[in-house]
């Protein structure tokens, strides 16, 4: 059976065929340029990790590594069908959509005695249950309860042949990003980000390269986090980021793209403008890493260590801060458990 082309490969494929979607060298430049300003800040370490995600355990704990997993498994589909109707989750006075709804629902499970990152437990929750666990606090329920529920239970009865541990499963990885994401798209179904393009089999692995960027982030924060190739990783090809990557001139979409997304037409998992946005985001953000890196090669004669991830780290959640500003160019939207 044909491998498929590892999300690196995938991207540079897509990016040298695609049709409605463009890579754009200047805007590339400049991006590299804006990153080159902030290479020195926190956003761009591991200790940001936690500052980000407030809702995360301290990852000093056991409970943190579990939260991740639980978290990462059903980390998928979060925008609302109308932008006024959004999923909102209420935990110790502040509000939280999008993903951030779906951490808070987490840890307010936790709060009340739920034990909701326990493999033994989730691996044979209800739907009913994880309903629960799920909340929402408007009229507005997470999207894809059934299909949150499926990957969960699925992910839990694979960590319970693994002694229950999400530890032990990635223990099997031996500390090497490759392979780690590798066993987890080898033994976890819903995190087979897969498609065909032009006849060849691609991959995005989106949801298993966060696990292992997060699991990295944690190890990190303990002073533990020996990956050595994590630059194997690319960015998290979804839908937030691509935004970002045009607003900033380095991703271009075709004419036709931008007016059929301005519509509001839903694309499809594995259609071929999907694919190309998916891909070319993941090119996009190797060019930025490679001009960034020559660039701190040319004026200060070292290493760059700012990989993919921690680029992806900083530009979703400056898609989420300059939204307002960024209102006017579309996301993309497909109903999938991929992203």
């Amino acid at each position: 059976m044909e491998q498929p082309l590892s999300p690196r490969e995938s991207g540079q494929f897509v990016a040298e065929r695609s049709r409605d979607v463009f890579v754009d060298e200047d805007g590339v430049k400049k991006v590299a340029e804006m990153l080159y300003g902030l290479k020195d800040e926190e956003v761009f370490t591991a200790s940001g990790w936690k500052k980000m995600n407030q809702l995360a355990p301290p990852p000093d704990t056991d409970a943190a590594i579990n939260w991740v997993f639980v978290t990462d498994t059903m980390n998928f589909s979060f925008w609302p069908d109308r932008e006024e109707e959004q999923c909102e989750v209420i935990y110790k006075g502040n509000t939280y959509r999008g993903y951030m709804s779906l951490c808070a629902a987490i840890t307010r499970a936790l709060d009340e005695g739920v034990p909701i990152t326990d493999p033994a437990y989730f691996s044979q929750i209800s739907e009913e249950e994880l309903g629960r666990v799920l909340r929402s606090d408007s009229a507005t329920p997470m999207p894809m309860l059934k299909e949150r529920h499926q990957a969960l239970t699925e992910a839990g009865r694979v960590l319970m042949q693994h002694g229950g541990s999400f530890r032990n499963f990635i223990s099997h990885g031996k500390n090497d990003a490759e392979k780690m994401m590798q066993y987890i798209v080898d033994n976890i179904p819903s995190y087979r980000d897969e498609a065909t393009y032009e006849g060849k089999k691609i991959s995005f692995y989106k949801r298993a390269q966060i696990l292992v960027a997060d699991f990295w982030g944690i190890m990190e924060a303990r002073q533990e986090g020996n990956i050595p190739n994590l630059d194997f990783l690319t960015m998290f090809a979804d839908y937030r980021v691509p935004q970002a990557l045009v607003y900033l001139g380095a991703l271009r979409y075709s004419d036709a793209l931008m007016e059929a997304l301005k519509k509001g037409e839903l694309l499809s998992s594995g259609e071929r403008r999907e694919v190309e946005i998916r891909g070319c985001s993941i090119w996009c953000v190797e060019r930025i890493k490679s001009c960034l890196w020559d660039l701190v090669q040319e004026k200060e004669g070292k290493t760059c260590n700012i990989n993919s991830a921690l680029i992806d780290f900083y530009l979703w959640p400056y898609a989420k801060q300059h939204h307002k500003e960024m209102a006017h160019i579309p996301i993309h939207h497909t109903r999938c458990i991929y992203y």
